[in-house]
């Protein structure tokens, strides 16, 4: 049975805990799943726990949010690396703290023309959650000032509004660097979506391949058919590892869990590479 490498519960951007992320796994019918909070682990344990308790393997893993030179975003999932280690935990916490103030600020800044405050915010986040623009997306929602998450990012928070501050995020080559040093594996994720907005040029993925990039997450629903195929051309070339994944967020966004996912063998070549901590089996 398939796995889904690319998950988020409420301690990032989805809307329910991470012991519900695995039962949904689960219930999908796939033999296990990553959990990939932004900048975060602290759901591990639970979802570790129920992974047990439902019969899934799971891969303990994170999505570190980065910048290129050049602003477009760029975001990395890191497989099975060391939640310790010290110089990727502080590179995290300063791109968290980064976010926590962005936030704050674009608060700030929508207050003047909506019926938005920080509590409302925190609201819609947990205590240890990395906080962002989709938790201010859930509390516009509330207010009913737009319809869903997904409006509020095409229009009021988007990266062209006069709302939007930008925050720190570390560069992606230094951060393949990181996971690697951390005993992570790293993927690129959606690398070509287009749809969400500038994507980067081939230039950037020489760039992490010579760092040390593992693989790529081709099947994903926002990366257009043409760009999938450059992508498997691309792996073919440096072998690199091909991923599919949902990028489940829960009620956050239409995407289902296990709609995309990664055959046995390559997690088995993930599983083999990282050495940073343990897969949980059931």
């Amino acid at each position: 049975m398939p796995f889904d490498l690319h998950t988020h519960s409420n301690v990032s951007d989805g809307t329910e805990p991470p012991q519900t992320v695995v039962r949904a796994a689960a219930m999908a019918g796939l033999a296990g799943l990553a959990l990939t909070d932004h900048d975060s682990t602290a759901g591990w344990a639970r979802a570790a726990d129920q992974a047990v308790a439902s019969g899934l393997v799971l891969i303990p893993g994170m999505e570190v949010s980065c910048v290129s030179s050049t602003g477009i975003s760029v975001h990395l999932l890191s497989y099975l690396h060391d939640p310790h280690d010290e110089a990727l935990r502080a590179e995290i916490e300063r791109a968290r703290s980064s976010r926590f103030s962005r936030a704050q600020r674009m608060v700030e800044r929508l207050a003047e023309d909506y019926p938005i405050t920080w509590d409302d915010v925190l609201r819609h986040s947990t205590p240890d959650a990395t906080i962002g623009r989709p938790h201010i997306a859930d509390a516009l929602v509330a207010h009913g000032v737009v319809r869903d998450r997904s409006a509020a990012f095409t229009s009021i928070l988007t990266p062209r509004s006069r709302y939007y501050v930008g925050h720190y995020a570390p560069d992606p080559v230094d951060a393949v660097r990181l996971v690697l040093a951390a005993g992570g594996v790293p993927v690129f994720a959606h690398p070509v979506a287009s749809m969400r907005g500038r994507v980067v040029g081939p230039e950037l993925f020489e760039e992490m391949i010579e760092a040390g990039l593992a693989g790529v997450e081709v099947d994903h629903r926002d990366n257009p058919d043409e760009g999938r195929r450059w992508l498997r051309l691309l792996a073919r070339r440096h072998g690199l590892v091909v991923t599919g994944s949902s990028d489940y967020h829960g009620a956050g966004k239409p995407n289902r869990i296990g709609e995309h996912t990664t055959p046995d063998a390559v997690v088995a070549q993930i599983i083999e590479r990282g050495t940073g901590t343990e897969v949980i089996r059931p």
